[in-house]
């Protein structure tokens, strides 16, 4: 026993501390704690106390000479602990989202956590608090571009007003084309997920080739009229604009929603289009093709369908998109609009004069 240490339990004390130790549901640190106070009662040197515990010196006399002062309430109550990270002056907060917001580190386009930290003379853990607590984020970037187009407002009113309000006895139909998709094959296989790690696939691939997806969404009904041809001129445009008036109803008018593509509007296709009453088209503003519906569409066949396929050829290609359309047409989904034309108009006009007053 060291010299100096002499428990002796209070009143009720074994009883509660045996009640610990024999408790499946306490705390591991509680039971130790309570283990070592019942050994040094009974007599037990240190060496037989970290034997039974497996705890060292310093730990056994820490508590030992905790019950001495404290009772079995302080074996239980634990003194709160310190900040991880020194706390920031307001003034240091300030400045550190000063400089965020204002200012370029040296020789770089953006501040990092441990170059703030460096410039700062803080934590690289407090910067990413005050990072954090301000919404500040400056390793991101998001990329825009503000319609020039004269009459920008309205055409957004007569594109949002066809998806919300279609007209009667007629289809909306978005339609475009994504171009150069290519047929990729990767080098090397890749490797199968498992627990622990994702698939893998190499970094570099074959070209086999590239193809051009015409495709026109009908709104109302989520399905997807589709093409593949290798070229998108205004002769394949064409070719397309044959499809749908082929598999759409011919009793009813189609408003087609297209971009400004130069193709779009040559001369050959607006002798067809006057051929072709039914067909009345709406380009959006320039600058503003992502108010084309199919864009989404064409987001989405990335993502799940092409950007992680192994294609040998244009042929593999055009299958797999032609699969994929076809599992989204057995299954449809209807195409929902939700923001106001007015809400677009109001955002257009805020982006424009905080553009002019940065000049």
């Amino acid at each position: 026993m060291r010299e100096g240490v002499e428990v002796r339990l209070r009143p009720g004390d074994r009883e509660r501390l045996e009640g610990v130790v024999s408790d499946r549901k306490s705390p591991q640190h509680h039971v130790w704690r309570a283990r070592i106070v019942l050994l040094t009662a009974d007599g037990a040197g240190t060496m037989a106390i970290r034997a039974a515990t497996g705890k060292g010196k310093p730990t056994v006399w820490r508590w030992q000479a905790r019950y001495m002062r404290d009772g079995a309430d302080g074996l239980f109550r634990d003194a709160p602990r310190g900040r991880a990270f020194a706390a920031a002056s307001p003034e240091q907060v300030a400045a550190v989202v000063q400089r965020t917001l204002h200012d370029d580190p040296p020789a770089a386009t953006h501040w990092t956590l441990r170059s703030m930290a460096k410039a700062s003379g803080l934590a690289p853990s407090t910067i990413h608090r005050i990072w954090h607590e301000h919404g500040l984020k400056p390793h991101r970037v998001e990329t825009f571009k503000l319609s020039n187009d004269p009459k920008f407002v309205e055409k957004v009113r007569d594109i949002v007003g066809l998806y919300i309000n279609p007209p009667e006895h007629a289809l909306v139909l978005s339609v475009d084309e994504k171009s150069q998709i290519q047929a990729l094959d990767r080098t090397q296989p890749g490797l199968p997920m498992k627990r622990g790690r994702g698939a893998t696939m190499t970094h570099n691939y074959k070209r086999h080739g590239t193809t051009t997806l015409f495709a026109a969404l009908d709104v109302k009904a989520g399905t997807v009229i589709s093409q593949c041809m290798l070229r998108h001129r205004a002769a394949e445009f064409i070719r397309f604009l044959r499809l749908i008036d082929k598999q759409t109803p011919a009793d009813l008018d189609l408003h087609l929603i297209l971009d400004n593509y130069a193709a779009h509007k040559t001369e050959a296709v607006k002798r067809w289009l006057a051929r072709h009453l039914r067909f009345h088209v709406h380009f959006t503003p320039t600058s503003a093709s992502w108010i084309n519906a199919v864009k989404g569409l064409f987001a989405t066949l990335t993502k799940r369908r092409l950007k992680r396929g192994v294609f040998r050829s244009v042929i593999e290609l055009n299958q797999a998109i032609r699969d994929y359309l076809d599992a989204h047409n057995a299954d449809p989904k209807p195409f929902r609009w939700t923001a106001p034309a007015d809400t677009i108009i109001a955002k257009h006009h805020r982006g424009k004069r905080l553009l002019e007053s940065l000049h």
